[in-house]
């Protein structure tokens, strides 16, 4: 029988007096750490939470999130972390998704609660800031007794569900077993060495899972100090690692792109470990942080449904730009997305991962764990390589991969050519519609500090060293790139930028378009401008679209509605109500409405 708790009480009884935590001023120790464990744990069962119910941790990174989780882990409850950059809805989709049946939060987060909404929310817990009339933390710890010993769970029963970030729809619960969990955090602390005397900076969120299993679960099991921050922000990280002489740096790429410039080795010189995972580590930068700092980054790869560990470059066999070899008891593989057969070593192919880091499946999502669980193969969505030896190399997201006139581009392919050039921090590379090549090539940038480079600079420094369906068209100055907490960037965002641009342009060509119409063209403009954006609000092809039948009979309901309004008045520069298209109208009658409306504005 196992418990992720137990290893919180095993650190506290062989090393007490051992700093766990270190945050703003407060020093708590193991043994003062697991006492108010064992206090809220007992708290949370006098509050009627039993083995297997949902208790939701909705906190920064604060000490209060290591005594929640572990006290849900001790009495046989599942931990739902929800990221603290939610915003109302979306907080209100996880717990009622999750039927959290108690919710650990702040006094500032406690407003995105919509506990009203939530059948099976019962209690309401907060742990720092005014928790106005819901229960306090604090209270609970110290009307509760201290002894309480973590219950006995089988490996694969639920232990945590953590969502996914929602990338391409509504967010998934992956749920991780105790099992899941254990085996992956004795792992990370044998591969990359964790000891004891470590002191490991802690500042990426502990709702994700790196920040989670990867650093709090990893540094418990080996009785290390945590110097925990509520976020990264560099100047701050560097004056902690040297005024708590840290040992250990984990970050992700752009953290470390922000370091590079910013930090002298003499700020490292208590570092003897860098590690970076969660996104892919471009090679420039790789490069460059071994010649400034003189110590390589390691690499592990791994995805929130791999626990995340999955694989591993050990330093004392690290190969350049390598995500390493599988870890322990972890199988991996190059797999054709289509086919499923594996691929000979340098050709690209999906990574695909089996092994007991593989999540029990998505919360109450069967139809999707099947779709990405086949036969025991986790299928990662990355598109990745092996070589001769057996190390994993990524090559970048399926989802990401872009199409210029049926030739594969791989955004991470033209961000090292970018990042290459002296005057660029970061890059981002994504794909956009192309009515003529099927799609193209964009670039968002942001320049370093005090440097100076134009697009028509970058798009040529790029042609000399990529072929030219690979050369961005176009390429956009940033101040900086849209992030999830984690520090990933999100292309996604950019593509809604882009396609909003997109909008924009169309609808300035279409108005002088218009301008210069006679009136017979005009409404034929019209019609076609409303058929094309009905079909995409009904997502049907716009061939199906009768002008002559009224909008509801087909299909259109009454948020459609209100997308297809927000979509007339950006497009024509008309205020159009929702309510003049679903009473009944026909295309051609909204029509005549627009043109009448159209010529009351000239």
């Amino acid at each position: 029988m196992v418990n992720i708790a137990k290893h919180m009480e095993i650190s506290a009884k062989l090393f007490p007096r051992q700093i766990a935590i270190l945050f703003e001023g407060q020093v708590i120790t193991y043994e003062d750490l697991q006492a108010s464990i064992a206090r809220f744990a007992a708290g949370l069962k006098g509050l009627g939470v039993e083995r297997g119910d949902r208790v939701a941790i909705y906190l920064p990174n604060i000490p209060a999130f290591a005594i929640a989780y572990y006290a849900a882990q001790a009495v046989g409850a599942i931990a739902v972390s929800v990221n603290t950059r939610c915003t109302r809805d979306e907080v209100r989709f996880v717990l009622g998704d999750s039927s959290a049946k108690a919710v650990v939060t702040t006094g500032e987060l406690r407003a995105h609660i919509a506990d009203d909404e939530l059948p099976a929310l019962t209690h309401v817990v907060v742990a720092e800031g005014d928790r106005g009339d819901d229960l306090s933390m604090n209270a609970i710890m110290t009307e509760s007794p201290q002894q309480w010993s973590a219950s006995d769970m089988d490996r694969h029963d639920p232990a945590v569900i953590l969502y996914t970030s929602g990338t391409t729809g509504m967010p998934k619960g992956a749920t991780l077993s105790q099992g899941n969990v254990i085996s992956n955090v004795w792992s990370f602390v044998h591969n990359c060495g964790i000891q004891k005397s470590d002191r490991i900076l802690l500042q990426l969120p502990l709702f994700h899972c790196f920040g989670q299993n990867a650093l709090l679960n990893s540094a418990v099991l080996a009785g290390a100090t945590l110097v925990l921050q509520r976020g990264f922000r560099p100047d701050t990280a560097l004056q902690a690692i040297e005024d708590h002489e840290v040992t250990m740096l984990f970050a992700v790429p752009t953290m470390f792109s922000t370091l590079v410039d910013r930090a002298t080795p003499g700020q490292f010189r208590s570092v003897r470990y860098f590690f970076s995972a969660a996104a892919s580590l471009p090679m420039e930068l790789e490069r460059r942080w071994q010649e400034k700092f003189g110590r390589v980054i390691t690499q592990g790869y791994g995805l929130t449904e791999t626990s995340p560990f999955a694989s591993y470059n050990h330093f004392q066999q690290y190969r350049f730009g390598s995500i390493g070899t599988p870890i322990e008891n972890v199988e991996m593989r190059i797999v054709d997305p289509q086919s499923g057969r594996s691929a000979p070593p340098g050709e690209p192919g999906e990574i695909a991962i089996r092994g007991p880091n593989v999540m029990l499946g998505y919360w109450n999502r069967p139809v999707d764990t099947a779709k990405v669980v086949r036969n025991g193969w986790f299928h990662s969505g990355d598109i990745g390589t092996m070589d001769e030896d057996g190390y994993f190399y990524i090559v970048d997201r399926l989802k990401d991969m872009i199409d210029v006139g049926g030739m594969n581009v791989y955004p991470v392919e033209v961000e090292n050519a970018l990042y290459a050039h002296e005057a660029v921090a970061e890059s981002a590379v994504y794909g956009v519609p192309d009515s003529l090549m099927g799609e193209q090539v964009c670039a968002a940038v942001v320049l370093k500090p005090d440097c100076n480079a134009t697009t028509d600079e970058l798009v040529r420094y790029c042609a000399a060293r990529l072929a030219d369906f690979k050369v961005p068209r176009v390429v956009e100055m940033l101040s900086e790139l849209p992030k999830n907490p984690s520090g990933k960037i999100l292309k996604r965002v950019l593509r809604e930028r882009a396609a909003s641009r997109k909008e924009t342009e169309n609808s300035n060509a279409f108005a002088q378009a218009y301008s210069g119409a006679d009136s017979s063209e005009r409404r034929q403009m019209l019609r076609h401008f409303l058929a094309d954006q009905v079909a995409r609000v009904l997502k049907v092809p716009v061939e199906q679209i009768d002008p002559c039948e009224p909008l509801t009979d087909l299909g259109l309901e009454s948020l459609m509605a209100v997308d297809l309004a927000t979509r007339i008045r950006g497009g024509l520069g008309i205020e159009f109500t929702a309510l003049s298209l679903v009473g009944g109208s026909t295309l051609n009658q909204v029509v005549d409405a627009l043109v009448s409306a159209k010529a009351s504005t000239h």
